[in-house]
């Protein structure tokens, strides 16, 4: 890969199991200045996906161990990645739901939502850096959420999911400030992709009026061309799906 032309590209897709991830790994094949997508997920792609030339697929349980390692692998393309995607997120399960009171708190659940929606994106973040580290500048989208917003917090409730994202865009805040001394390539956005249609927000769309349920086509085209003229500063933005600022 190191006889790139200058204008191509790697990318990078961590959680590339989400409805999102894989509509932004569709827009993202049909870029012709994106000559390599490295995509990360728990389970197996789709198989259109995988037998397409310019996707290495990966699988990674999301373990300290295995996060560094696949680390190492893609360390091989350091110096080549141009945006890098980490859409882990996780909202309800079967067995787990966003607390309407604090008497709702169950601990176990806290700390499964915390896991997955803050200590996995930072595991990422702190593995990545010397991979990403270079002369190219390099965009890294993190999912965040609008309701991980301290100053917009006003309806309450969903104690777990919100802690987990305020804590996560302070990662993403801290993080920059060393990624700004280490790796000034690199530019890191917290990214609010709006209420989109999928497995993680279709129990809670009632309320929804039908011009805000986004697709997951929608918002990884405004995801994309967001990041297109993102400035590479060295500091952290939180942005919604319009490129609108959010209060950290």
């Amino acid at each position: 890969m190191d006889d790139l032309k200058p204008e191509v590209a790697s990318a990078l897709v961590i959680g590339a199991g989400s409805s999102i991830a894989q509509a932004l790994i569709e827009r993202l094949l049909s870029d012709e200045s994106v000559a390599k997508i490295i995509t990360i997920s728990r389970n197996p792609l789709p198989a259109a996906l995988l037998e397409n030339s310019r996707i290495q697929s990966l699988h990674c349980d999301n373990s300290q161990n295995q996060i560094s390692g696949i680390a190492e692998l893609v360390a091989a393309d350091k110096g080549t990645f141009g945006k890098v995607f980490i859409c882990q997120g996780i909202l309800h399960t079967a067995n787990l739901q966003p607390e309407k009171r604090l008497q709702d708190i169950d601990a176990e659940h806290m700390a499964e939502v915390l896991r997955v929606n803050t200590i996995v994106p930072a595991l990422w973040l702190a593995a990545l850096m010397p991979v990403l580290k270079g002369i190219r500048p390099c965009r890294v989208a993190i999912f965040s959420a609008r309701v991980g917003s301290i100053s917009d917090n006003r309806a309450g409730g969903w104690y777990s999911y919100r802690a987990s994202k305020a804590a996560l865009n302070m990662i993403i805040k801290t993080a920059a400030v060393e990624y700004a001394r280490s790796a000034r390539n690199v530019k890191l956005l917290a990214y609010h992709p709006g209420t989109v249609d999928t497995e993680l927000s279709r129990p809670f769309q009632r309320n929804v009026p039908p011009e805000k349920l986004f697709t997951a086509d929608f918002t990884a085209t405004q995801l994309l061309k967001l990041m297109e003229d993102l400035p590479v500063d060295g500091e952290a933005s939180y942005l919604d799906w319009a490129g609108e600022k959010i209060l950290w």
